[in-house]
């Protein structure tokens, strides 16, 4: 291990874990046992993001501002591909649409937004992994606290999935066991 390295691993140590700044909120953290795989849908008359989760329970459809649920599919095998492609159908009001999916088996989720917010995930202690959200930057830059925060650690479960909607109006954080969400108003133009 270089110095650089070692240098790396002890910034991002000491950053203390701390809400993201305004206009982000946090949201209470969901638990989902079995989650495999998650996709953003949107809401066709509103524009408002939609977080399709898959699980060993099924398929679960999220209303992102507010975490809510607002709709299931109970069948375990909807949770497991039958194909190679990185998509699943999605249900409720995104039914028939398909969903590009991040997680178990690849794919990703946007690590930029619109207006220049950026998610990348660390682990100095691996398997113990690190999100830090940062504004016209990167962690590798300035302080923690002033553009850059370290906003979730995941030492209980897997990381499967981390990045924005593409609207930018959200920031999701799957886990194999929690949906953590972030959210802001944010008008695309």
């Amino acid at each position: 291990m270089t110095s650089y390295q070692d240098q790396l691993r002890a910034r991002f140590r000491a950053a203390p874990l701390q809400p993201p700044p305004a206009p982000w909120q946090p949201l209470t953290p969901i638990a989902v046992g079995g989650l495999s795989c998650v996709g953003f849908g949107v809401v066709p008359e509103s524009h408002d993001d939609l977080l399709l989760v898959v699980s060993s329970n099924g398929r679960g459809l999220f209303e992102c501002s507010t975490g809510t649920r607002i709709a299931r599919d109970p069948d375990p095998d909807a949770g497991w591909p039958d194909t190679n492609e990185l998509v699943h159908e999605g249900i409720g009001p995104i039914s028939g649409v398909a969903v590009p999916m991040a997680g178990l088996w690849g794919g990703g989720l946007h690590t930029t937004t619109p207006d220049d917010w950026t998610v990348d995930v660390m682990a100095p202690d691996w398997p113990v992994e690190s999100v830090m959200l940062s504004l016209n930057g990167s962690p590798y830059r300035g302080e923690a606290g002033s553009s850059w925060w370290h906003v979730h650690r995941e030492a209980s479960c897997e990381l499967r999935a981390v990045g924005f909607s593409p609207s930018g109006k959200t920031l999701v954080i799957a886990s194999s066991c929690t949906l953590t969400f972030f959210t802001r108003p944010f008008e695309t133009s």
